[in-house]
């Protein structure tokens, strides 16, 4: 009788202990998927980070891009007003010394015609004065076809900023402010007086 209780004892406690280890593998198997959870929480959260630092990098280099395209554009505008004013400086510089130099080119051309018209009536007709006329034709035309320009005076109305007044007279023939009479050439260089023209004004 003691024995067969001793063995049923056993048997209790063998079932305990194995009831035992069962719970400690199902504890040890909860807290290894909880671990495993935790891991694949872990990495899908490194993965987050990972995809949205890739989207924070987009934007920064379209930012990058677009400010070195503004410079880029804001450079080429500089160099385009660079080369237009430099364009427009040199034409300066160039029509200043155009005029300089007409400016020493026309006391040529008066002496030219006053010695035109120092030629008497029968002289004209001589290779000699006919040689000078052609000359004097041929540096008119020289200094027309560079945008030398006589300034016209008699018939026409007064201009200050053409013309310049040495004599008034009165004429009852000629309108107000008419000039009657020139003393002395202009000339123009392209849209700018080189030299004005000495003239008498009427009225």
């Amino acid at each position: 009788m003691k024995q067969k209780e001793k063995t049923k004892v056993e048997e209790n406690d063998t079932a305990a202990e194995d009831a035992g280890q069962e719970n400690l593998d199902t504890e040890q198997q909860n807290l290894n998927a909880q671990a495993e959870g935790e891991e694949e929480k872990t990495a899908d959260a490194e993965t987050a980070d990972a995809e949205k630092a890739e989207e924070e990098d987009v934007p920064k280099g379209d930012k990058k891009a677009q400010e070195l395209n503004d410079k880029l554009m804001r450079t080429i505008a500089e160099f385009d007003n660079f080369r237009k004013r430099s364009e427009k400086e040199k034409s300066a510089m160039f029509e200043i010394g155009a005029k300089a130099i007409i400016e020493k080119i026309l006391p040529v051309l008066d002496n030219f015609e006053r010695g035109l018209d120092s030629i008497s009536e029968e002289e004209k007709g001589s290779a000699f004065a006919q040689g000078i006329e052609q000359i004097y034709k041929q540096f008119v035309t020289v200094l027309d076809d560079a945008g030398v320009k006589v300034i016209e005076t008699v018939g026409k109305e007064f201009d200050p900023s053409l013309h310049n007044a040495v004599m008034h007279v009165e004429d009852d023939s000629l309108g107000e402010n008419i000039i009657a009479e020139e003393f002395q050439k202009g000339y123009m260089y392209k849209e700018s007086v080189v030299r004005h023209s000495m003239v008498k004004v009427a009225n």
